[in-house]
């Protein structure tokens, strides 16, 4: 399988910070300072930049989300270490229940 290349999200992050928004750049400095982010510090940046959106926005990126493999663990072992249900995992990420259960399917 080929090594995917990824867009440098520390490097777009830090231009939007610098030019749109640099009362920000404080409280992302901790995220963007890490040599990779994954999956959910994009998203954990992205809520910290522009704040939370509408229901419709919201709607519209969920199809838009890819998750990677180590975010996947992440989440099913914060679920397991947890002891939450698929519906309240499903409700800290902003994901669908059904993904869970098919990750969790797919990784046993």
């Amino acid at each position: 399988m080929k090594n995917k290349k990824q867009p440098d999200y520390q490097r777009i992050f830090t231009d939007i910070i610098d030019c749109k928004y640099p009362d920000k750049k404080e409280i992302c400095s901790r995220l963007l300072k890490k040599e990779i982010l994954s999956t959910l510090d994009v998203l954990k940046l992205n809520e910290l930049i522009f704040g939370q959106e509408t229901k419709e926005v919201v709607k519209f990126n969920q199809s838009h989300k890819v998750y990677d493999k180590n975010t996947i663990h992440y989440i099913l072992k914060y679920q397991k270490e947890n002891t939450l249900s698929d519906s309240h995992i499903a409700i800290r990420f902003k994901l669908s229940r059904c993904t869970i259960a098919k990750w969790k399917k797919e990784n046993k």
